[in-house]
């Protein structure tokens, strides 16, 4: 049975690990404000984005793009993952590496980004061709990189596609493992997150608003395909981040009222354990006193 002095200790204990918690709860709340803000500011445009996107490819009749042909060549598929640097944020990256788990190990080349993915990647033996950082605030550079990559592989016959798997941020509570179809860029669609904690996606009207485009349809479609790229991946980063800090955000959270009742329980066992001696001692002096008098 412990002792009074160990129940002493471990809630010395349980009190610092509680104090370390609630700091990383409230930094984690100060970045996922911030973060959430980044990528809710960037679905507008990446919607208004899609369905100019979406009109060009309904008016290009035959035009073809060498981003947009589909091939069976190699056989090989890319895919992009994006993960945190951090853990201590739930069940966040388990999740995204369990969906990477199901890729062919042996037809899927990886492209990271994060080091968890990096991590994982390299423990499981499989094939990675690039390894990229980004920062707690996603700049367009850096997922100008990661796109670029991505899209000199595909040009070069090296992947027949490439697909970006990614946490997809649908709110504070819920965030959800995506895979999104970043290459050959087929029929564009909208993805939707709602309150309930669903991910889907929406096909974009074609023909709702007439848009004039200049000098003509293929001139504009060849030059906004790679900057469609680009704007998608950079989406995708900021929805990862999002999800990061509200992971890490509920995570503290839990773990640090886990504590508080930790404390309680192994406060109410000292006390407990503190009558129970004093008790004795009482009984002890009682007797002694007895066998005297």
């Amino acid at each position: 049975m412990a002792s009074t002095r160990d129940i002493r200790r471990r809630i010395r204990s349980v009190k610092n690990t509680a104090q370390i918690t609630k700091a990383m709860q409230m930094v984690a709340a100060s970045k996922m404000r911030r973060a959430q803000q980044a990528a809710l500011a960037g679905r507008p445009y990446a919607t208004l984005m899609n369905e100019v996107l979406a009109e060009l490819t309904h008016n290009a009749g035959d035009f073809t793009h060498p981003l947009m042909e589909k091939r069976n060549g190699t056989g090989k598929q890319g895919l992009v993952v994006i993960s945190s640097d951090k853990g201590l944020c739930g069940a966040l990256n388990s999740n995204l590496m369990r969906e990477v788990a199901k890729f062919d190990k042996a037809t899927t080349v990886h492209v990271t980004a994060g080091r968890k993915a990096s991590q994982f990647v390299a423990r499981t033996k499989r094939q990675l061709a690039a390894e990229f950082t980004y920062k707690d605030a996603p700049l367009f550079s850096e997922a100008r990189a990661i796109s670029k990559f991505a899209r000199d592989m595909f040009l070069n016959g090296e992947v027949d596609r490439v697909d970006v798997l990614f946490t997809n941020f649908i709110s504070t509570l819920t965030q959800k493992p995506d895979i999104f179809p970043l290459l050959p860029v087929g029929e564009i669609k909208a993805l939707t997150a709602d309150v309930h904690g669903h991910a889907n996606e929406e096909k974009l009207m074609k023909g709702a608003t007439e848009f004039l485009f200049e000098p003509n349809v293929e001139g504009v479609l060849g030059a906004l395909l790679p900057h469609y790229l680009n704007f998608q991946v950079y989406q995708i980063l900021l929805e990862s981040k999002a999800s990061e800090h509200s992971a890490r955000m509920v995570a503290m959270k839990s773990a640090t009222d886990n504590a508080k009742q930790l404390i309680k329980d192994l406060t109410l066992e000292y006390n407990k354990l503190r009558q129970a001696n004093i008790t004795n001692e009482l009984l002890e002096i009682t007797t002694a006193a007895m066998a005297m008098g």
